[in-house]
């Protein structure tokens, strides 16, 4: 019997034997590429944990290298993750955060001096901010640099980092974003409430 290539039926099977192969095809790209997408955000997020050392500017195998070299130990501090580093024979904690920005959630890590109070450097991140305006969070190292040397509690023991409109505090506070003044808030709300919970957990430990 002559097949009816025309028929609804033809169709409908072929269509479904078409998906079952590209199922199938897209599925085994998907595991063959797994192990390499793996590695990838590996080293991506070793790359942002060296740039909030305020290392940058290396390859994927110097990058592997200095991480080996300058991270010493991961940790927790009330079930958070942190990383214990050394850097010219000087402790260095690197923090995990995370956040809101206006689009979408916002990350970094920064790293603290032994004192637990002067930032060393400061690596942002984001899902999804407005390019130009709350994506320089990221995109800026000359804005990340601002936070180095800034104090996270002020002498009488205020928590006082902040990302702010007008600077009062040159010690503890970062001008905004010209443009976004939303992201920044999320920037200032994931610094002030993360860094102040690493640093209690870890002194009372």
């Amino acid at each position: 019997m002559k097949l009816n290539t025309n028929s609804n039926s033809y169709i409908i099977i072929y269509s479904a034997i078409l998906v079952v192969i590209v199922a199938f095809l897209l599925a085994f790209v998907y595991q063959a590429l797994k192990p390499m997408q793996d590695a990838n955000v590996a080293l991506d997020i070793k790359k942002q944990i060296l740039y909030s050392l305020n290392i940058r500017g290396l390859d994927g195998a110097e990058a592997e290298a200095k991480y080996a070299e300058v991270v010493k130990d991961e940790k927790e501090a009330g079930n958070k993750l942190y990383y214990e580093c050394e850097i010219d024979g000087q402790k260095k904690y690197v923090f995990p955060l995370k956040g809101m920005g206006l689009w979408g959630g916002i990350s970094a890590f920064i790293s603290v001096d032994d004192d637990l109070n002067t930032i060393y450097g400061a690596y942002f991140n984001h899902e999804s901010e407005t390019a130009g305006l709350g994506a320089e969070i990221k995109d800026s190292q000359a804005w990340q640099e601002k936070f180095q040397g800034k104090k996270i509690y002020s002498d009488d023991g205020q928590l006082a980092i902040g990302v702010v409109k007008n600077v009062e505090n040159p010690a503890s506070e970062v001008d905004c974003v010209t443009g976004a003044t939303l992201t920044s808030n999320g920037v200032s709300d994931m610094l002030r409430e993360g860094l102040k919970q690493y640093i209690t957990n870890l002194k009372e430990d």
